[in-house]
């Protein structure tokens, strides 16, 4: 795929999250619905209403490449991904939606032969927006509603190391694994934030590590893989083996892995 035709695809994604996301912040504002999933997560109609708005989008961006997202794989869909698909994660976080917390995201990520090679993170509620493909990485300040267009774009980059790390944690998954993890390391400082919004602190070189030792599903995770390689970090298993996406018959699930920023030399 030519830069020129990756640029053209990254600038569609950017357009369905920034609308994804105006939706989202709308319904928040005028009430949504909660159910519970066969597993007992939490949906709204905002994430429902998020993932058609991006399916749409993508389906025009390139006819005929799979769309896989997470209330589609949640309501029994039983489309395959090919050797290039999208994974979405219309909303990433829906806890700290409907607790009104502002830390979800809007994850989309085109995939490759098992890679990410593209990704965009929306935070609506926190007016950040972040992208990365091969031409690196961006952030915007885009409130819900603003033309991307009209706000300044900041080229970004992950930070090389000092003698201290900061981590980046999760607020409900901080488990006795992780911590004993970031001991054996000699690292205390840590930020607690949701979704995928860690991948971003990393690309903008606002932390250095984050290290994911439960289960997590590949759409919560791609478009934060693709965003940190652009900026110059690292995804990968604990055992510092390559993450392999588009794993249909293990229910798209990425057992553990580190983000990392800039390895030092």
């Amino acid at each position: 795929m030519k830069r020129a035709e990756r640029s053209r695809i990254l600038s569609g994604m950017i357009a369905a999250a920034a609308e994804a996301g105006t939706k989202i912040r709308h319904m928040s504002a005028h009430g949504i619905v909660v159910r519970s999933k066969s597993d007992a997560s939490p949906v709204t109609d905002a994430d429902e209403a998020a993932e058609a708005i991006i399916e749409q989008h993508l389906s025009e961006l390139l006819p005929g490449v799979p769309v896989i997202g997470e209330e589609a794989v949640a309501g029994g869909s039983s489309r395959k991904p090919g050797t290039t698909f999208f994974l979405v994660d219309p909303i990433d976080g829906t806890r700290d939606f409907i607790a009104k917390r502002e830390g979800y995201t809007v994850n989309i990520a085109l995939i490759h032969e098992g890679t990410p090679i593209l990704g965009v993170i929306y935070a609506p509620a926190i007016g950040e927006l972040y992208a990365g493909g091969a031409d690196g990485a961006s952030r915007w300040p885009l409130v819900p509603g603003i033309n991307i267009e009209n706000v300044p774009e900041e080229r970004i980059r992950a930070r090389t190391p000092g003698k201290s790390l900061v981590a980046c944690v999760s607020h409900a998954h901080l488990d006795r694994d992780t911590q004993s993890w970031l001991k054996q390391r000699g690292i205390s400082e840590t930020i607690k934030i949701g979704s995928s919004i860690k991948f971003c602190r990393l690309a903008e070189g606002k932390a250095d590590i984050y290290p994911r030792l439960s289960p997590v599903s590949e759409w919560d995770v791609a478009a934060g893989h693709a965003i940190l390689m652009a900026a110059g970090g690292s995804v990968r298993a604990p055992d510092n083996s390559p993450l392999h996406y588009g794993k249909r018959d293990d229910d798209y699930e990425v057992t553990s892995f580190v983000a990392a920023g800039v390895a030092p030399r």
